[in-house]
């Protein structure tokens, strides 16, 4: 399969041959969705369309109208799979219909982190955390560019709102940024390598994300290697001069030609410098070539095929999350099914991911259908199509409930409930599916839930359930899948990918989110979902990671592959798991990463490895880990570098983020690249902690304390030992170890003066 970069010979030939209004011409569109072609030079128009789970071909921005496709689970239920074969398959599915459809570039998928339940796009998501949102935006990619066609990764970065989405701007601070908001792009692009990626609208920092140099250009282009070209999201430009200078290499959609004059112009007049403009017309034009090249219009697409798999990928996303030993359901009940959802049901967001299905399967029928004939199912609405109900509905739906054996209610979250273009504004279902769930909880004591939301909402009446199934927005074959797990075809083994709160009081995110008056302050910082729940030892209603199923694992031991890990060294870590249980069943294997230390205040733990492992009963099964020093690094603003602070860790291991019964140790060594280089503003604490300052410190402590008269060395040191020290000696001591080393010289009375600062800073840095 050929790349853009077997291209780019090709596309830097073309680029020499053209005028610069050509050139220009190039930076942007033609119409909605095509790049223009330059018939001179035989330079070809590619077609680019929406969306991350199905196609949506159109002429124009309407998107209520686009041709038929398979509309797969969305990102939030894929997500729950913990399953990258499965992302990959997908992403072969979707990479098939682009061919048959003549699309050359797929956008998406999108891996901005989920900050707030509230988000109006979390559905097209994949998780709170980096880690997972990466591993799986990799293998989707993977899927779809193995059918010779692009992808584009979306929304970089820091877009995680949609209230005033194209003026916001994401205050975030860059250990934030680095550690928590561009981890998922950055292993995308490392292990995947997508065709395009999509700047946001947002500003990021006081820059507006089509302009950020640093993000584009330094980032994106220079640190992580991207070899595709960057793509506005649509209507996102601010100044597109600027943008060219920075890296947004395609501005979409058209602009009538009005900012190619623009980029001219900036040429012209010496603003814009042309070499830089051809560096970003080689980068989209070989994107271009490699997909009109990789062309396959006469690809035929299975969508039976493809319905049967958006079903697997529906039932293994769906998280069981509760269950009284009710399910899988057994033979000669009668089951009242409530609620329109069951019969209409939510199955993919709205907005531009917005699909044309093939076809849409509902639960009440699939369950009729697929059951054998002793299970008998009625149904009752319980209310309408905008989620409101009535006396008469509730009447109904009781009395329904009463003559059963069981009830299942379905709820969820309506169309304009959550959608591109606005937040929610709380976590509440409506209030007529509440209303409905109580009234059959007092009719009928077995009750069980099925919950078709992309992203938390409320449970004021979990207590008072069975079971409960969170079966997200599953795609067209979504009714399907729901009926698979219920009747015990598939063994749920779905896990969540975001953490359930109790209340949106209790996210991190709470007081900062959305945005104000056009800024966003990440105060919370990387202290989202699970990280903040661990970091402050709270309870959430449901924890990241946490998925029910059919059968029980058991963890058995973990062997860690050496005691010490240094630059350039990876680390095994194998862990194994029984299932003692009677059926087969899917675990997945969450590996987590904790800094004993923790002197930097991080979360207490973080996601690192996670594998889903088939495993029959009775059977133990050896799940393998490799670790790498990047999975114990963090962001260091001094040096502007990743940095392992030497010292313990602890490696977690299990199944969900609150249940991790196999731990072991492993010490980081210090290296070169973990010492933070010491200066004259350094605090002499620093000087303390450094490997190459220990044997200058007390030196320091000595001349800084005999220029205040106090010369008890050995007081210093039972301080420093953690012993009772006289106040006069806690007091200079305090006030020593938090002063910059150079502010000595002045207060020292003569003793320390600017050479003795650069001997103590020479002999501290030295290898």
């Amino acid at each position: 399969m050929k790349k853009p970069k077997d291209f780019r010979k090709k596309a830097a030939a073309l680029v020499a041959q053209m005028t610069l209004e050509e050139k220009g011409s190039l930076t942007s569109g033609k119409g909605f969705w095509d790049t223009k072609e330059i018939e001179r030079l035989g330079v070809p128009s590619i077609t680019m369309t929406d969306g991350p789970h199905g196609l949506r071909k159109s002429d124009d921005m309407d998107v209520t109208r686009s041709s038929p496709a398979t509309c797969f689970p969305t990102a939030s239920c894929l997500a729950s799979s913990w399953n990258q074969e499965l992302a990959r398959e997908v992403g072969v599915a979707l990479g098939k219909e682009c061919q048959a459809a003549d699309v050359q570039i797929l956008l998406g998928p999108g891996v901005n982190m989920k900050r707030s339940p509230l988000g109006g796009r979390n559905f097209e998501y994949f998780s709170e955390d980096p880690v997972l949102s990466g591993k799986l935006a990799a293998s989707f990619i993977d899927g779809v560019q193995s059918e010779g066609v692009g992808t584009s990764l979306k929304h970089f970065a820091a877009n995680n709102q949609e209230f005033e989405r194209m003026s916001n701007d994401s205050i975030v601070d860059d250990q934030t940024l680095r550690e928590y908001y561009l981890p998922a792009f950055e292993i995308a692009v490392a292990e995947s390598q997508p065709w395009t990626v999509m700047c946001a609208y947002n500003l990021v920092n006081g820059v507006y994300a089509a302009e950020n140099e640093a993000l584009l250009n330094g980032i994106l282009k220079k640190e992580w290697g991207f070899e595709g070209f960057v793509v506005s999201d649509w209507g996102a430009v601010n100044e597109r001069p600027e943008g060219v200078h920075a890296g947004l290499h395609l501005e979409m959609p058209y602009s009538q030609g009005v900012t190619d004059r623009e980029v001219v112009s900036a040429v012209q007049s010496g603003a814009l410098e042309e070499a830089r403009l051809d560096e970003v017309l080689v980068d989209a034009l070989s994107v271009i070539l490699c997909g009109y090249d990789s062309r396959k219009p006469e690809t035929n697409v299975d969508f039976d095929a493809h319905h049967q798999l958006a079903r697997r990928a529906a039932a293994e996303g769906a998280v069981l999350l509760k269950n009284d030993a009710i399910l899988p359901l057994k033979q000669e009940l009668r089951v009242a099914v409530i609620g329109d959802f069951a019969r209409s049901p939510r199955y993919q967001g709205a907005g531009s991911s917005l699909v044309n299905p093939t076809r849409v399967t509902n639960a009440f029928d699939s369950l009729k259908n697929g059951a054998p004939g002793s299970l008998e199912f009625v149904f009752a609405s319980g209310y309408d199509a905008k989620g409101n109900t009535s006396p008469a509905m509730l009447e109904e739906a009781s009395k329904l409930a009463k003559s059963c054996d069981l009830a299942i209610v379905f709820v969820g979250l309506p169309n304009d409930y959550e959608s591109e273009g606005f937040d929610r504004s709380h976590m509440d279902l409506p209030e007529g599916h509440n209303a409905l769930v109580a009234a059959v909880a007092d009719a009928q004591s077995k009750l069980g839930v099925v919950l078709m939301n992309g992203s938390s909402v409320s449970m004021p009446w979990i207590s008072d359930v069975s079971f409960l199934l969170e079966s997200w927005l599953g795609g067209q074959a979504g009714g399907e899948a729901i009926a698979d797990i219920l009747l015990g075809k598939v063994n749920p083994s779905g896990k969540l990918s975001e953490t359930l709160p109790v209340r949106l009081e209790d996210t991190s995110s709470y007081i900062n989110f959305p945005g104000r008056g056009g800024k966003s302050f990440y105060g919370e910082r990387m202290f989202v979902g699970y990280r903040h729940f661990d970091t402050v030892n709270a309870a959430p209603l449901y924890p990241f990671g946490f998925g029910l199923s059919y059968t029980n694992f058991e963890y058995r031991g973990i062997e860690i592959s050496k005691p010490t890990i240094a630059d350039g060294e990876t680390v095994e870590v194998v862990a194994k798991v029984a299932n003692v249980g009677e059926v087969v069943g899917s675990e997945i294997v969450q590996l987590y990463v904790s800094d004993l230390a923790n002197e930097k205040r991080r979360p207490v733990k973080e996601l690192k490895g996670f594998a889903k492992v088939r495993i029959e009963p009775g059977k133990v099964e050896s799940v393998r880990f490799v670790l790498r020093r990047r999975d114990f690094a963090s962001w260091d603003t001094r040096c502007n570098s990743w940095v392992v602070m030497p010292g313990n860790y602890k490696l977690l291991v299990g199944g969900s983020s609150n249940c991790l019964p196999l731990s072991g140790d492993i010490v980081a060594m210090e290296s070169p690249r973990s010492r933070l280089k010491l200066s004259r503003n350094s605090m002499l604490k620093e000087f303390a902690k450094h490997a190459g300052g220990t044997e200058v410190y007390l030196e320091m402590l000595d001349l800084c304390l005999k220029s205040f008269g106090l010369e008890q060395k050995e007081e210093v040191t039972d301080s420093l030992a953690g012993e009772e020290p006289r106040h006069s000696i806690d007091f200079f001591m305090a006030m020593l170890n938090d002063m910059p080393l150079r502010k000595m010289i002045g207060l020292s009375g003569g003793r320390i003066d600017e050479a003795q600062i650069e001997r103590w800073v020479s002999v501290a840095n030295q290898d």
